[in-house]
């Protein structure tokens, strides 16, 4: 987003109890610490940008991210190996689907499974550009793929819930062209905050929200 004639970032934050909204100037590490000021949380989940790495003990990748790259090197290479990629991101995408319907030996085995999947993937050599990056980046990534499957229903596969938190931001930004001041940024930052946490914890409307805090 653009405030005050320079380029601003807009932030979400989200855990099972709240939603942060934070318009900062910046995309850097620091913005992590100061949002969590010293908390470091058991799991993190993001893309595979640097500034979201070591934040937790644990980290989930978003295999969205991965997927959408896979499907345009499926679309625009003529590598099987992305095809396999695909494949792969799909039967991941089904344990997370059905992972707290599972037993947890359940779980086990086709994470183990997928796990060895994934290594005859990463050992097999790429002959297309686009299907080399991305298995490049899914073997840096390696411990970050399946961490969903440790923490069933508490941890999800991609970061999509963040991304719907974000999108009415997105939208007014383009309605708007961005705010003049950052404190403006700041605002929208904080009302968003309430609005979203209240619906999350109570599935209170946005209307309701805003006027039961205006007059509390």
């Amino acid at each position: 987003m653009a405030s005050g004639g320079t380029n601003s970032f807009h932030w979400v934050f989200r855990c099972e109890q709240a939603v942060v909204h934070h318009a900062a100037p910046t995309r850097g590490a620091c913005v992590v610490h100061e949002i969590m000021d010293g908390h470091r949380p058991a799991v993190w989940l993001s893309d595979r940008y640097s500034a979201q790495q070591g934040h937790a003990d644990r980290q989930q990748t978003c295999l969205a991210h991965l997927a959408r790259d896979v499907a345009y090197a499926c679309e625009a290479g003529d590598d099987t190996l992305a095809l396999r990629l695909k494949l792969w991101l799909d039967a991941a995408f089904a344990l997370a689907r059905n992972v707290t319907q599972l037993a947890a030996s359940t779980v086990a085995s086709r994470r183990r499974k997928l796990e060895r999947s994934l290594n005859d993937i990463l050992a097999t050599p790429a002959v297309c550009d686009l299907a080399r990056d991305i298995q490049s980046r899914m073997r840096r990534a390696r411990d970050q793929l399946l961490t969903f499957a440790s923490f069933p229903g508490h941890v999800d596969a991609t970061n999509n819930a963040c991304e719907r938190d974000l999108r009415p931001a997105v939208i007014q930004r383009k309605n708007t062209n961005g705010y003049r001041a950052m404190w403006s940024a700041k605002g929208e930052a904080a009302v968003r905050t309430v609005v979203a946490t209240t619906r999350l914890t109570s599935g209170a409307g946005t209307f309701s929200t805003v006027l039961g805090t205006i007059t509390a």
